[in-house]
This record gives C-alpha cells, sequence and structure tokens, in this order.
C-alpha cells in the first residue's frame, strides 16, 4: 500500500511540474483593421483601464474571458503580471470608488475571437490555438 502512494505521489509531481509546458501559449489578438503598434505596457495598461487608446490613438475596447477561464488566468499571470484574486480585488476597488469599469467579458476563446474580429477597437488574448484568419496576434513580451 505504501509503494503504491508513493508511485502515485511521484507521478502526480511529474504531472504539475510538466503541466505548465503542455498549455499552449496566450497570444494577444486585435481587429486586423487595427494598425497599433502595440506593446506589453500598453496592453496591461489597457486592461487595466489605465489607457482608453491604442498608441497609434485609436480608441481601445479590452475584452476579457470569464475568471474561470484558463486563458483568462494565464494572461493575467503572464501579461497583467498579477494573479485573477489580484485582478478582481483591484477591479473592485476601482467600481467601488467610481474610477472605473472592468473590461466587458466573454465566455471562452471562440468568443473572444468573434468579439474582437466584430469590433475594430477590441483587444483580448486567446489560447494560441484558438487563433483564426479573422483576427491578428500581435506580439507583446
Amino acid at each position: 500500500m505504501k509503494k503504491a502512494t508513493m508511485i502515485t505521489s511521484l507521478v502526480a509531481g511529474t504531472m504539475l511540474a510538466i503541466a505548465p509546458n503542455v498549455l499552449a501559449d496566450v497570444v494577444v489578438i486585435v481587429n486586423p483593421a487595427n494598425s497599433s503598434a502595440v506593446d506589453n505596457e500598453s496592453v496591461k495598461r489597457i486592461f487595466l483601464g489605465k489607457e482608453k487608446k491604442f498608441p497609434g490613438g485609436g480608441s481601445a475596447t479590452p475584452i476579457n474571458q470569464k475568471n474561470d477561464a484558463a486563458s483568462r488566468n494565464q494572461f493575467d499571470e503572464q501579461v497583467l503580471e498579477r494573479n485573477s484574486s489580484q485582478i478582481s480585488a483591484y477591479w473592485s476597488k476601482l467600481v467601488f470608488t467610481g474610477k472605473g469599469t472592468p473590461p466587458k467579458e466573454v465566455a471562452d476563446d471562440a468568443a473572444a475571437v468573434a468579439a474582437v474580429a466584430s469590433d475594430p477597437s477590441a483587444i483580448s488574448y486567446v489560447d494560441s490555438s484558438a487563433v483564426t484568419d479573422a483576427v491578428k496576434v500581435i506580439p507583446v513580451k
């Protein structure tokens, strides 16, 4: 019995160690009509409500995915450099004080692609495997 528990623990530990490498990358997407050069800092400022425009001057409409979406958690940690709980607390404070409105939320990668494809001012993120010709990937980080 002890040996089986040890093997199970070893397998579980190994899976947890390689899990981050199995996940595909989250990429930032914009409408193909958007020609702004957007860097990581601009993306952070847009998604934290500190900027309302792209660096080129066009209006920016950030679109988040729901809190439980894998792409959202990965985006929050890799691009915004905060965990999802910190982002929720950040927006709660801004909403409570009347200083901000969080980005619109969509259900998943497919909804994010559809929203960005239909709005030239939209910016969002998806798992790289969800990218279609309807959107443009912008390099960040």
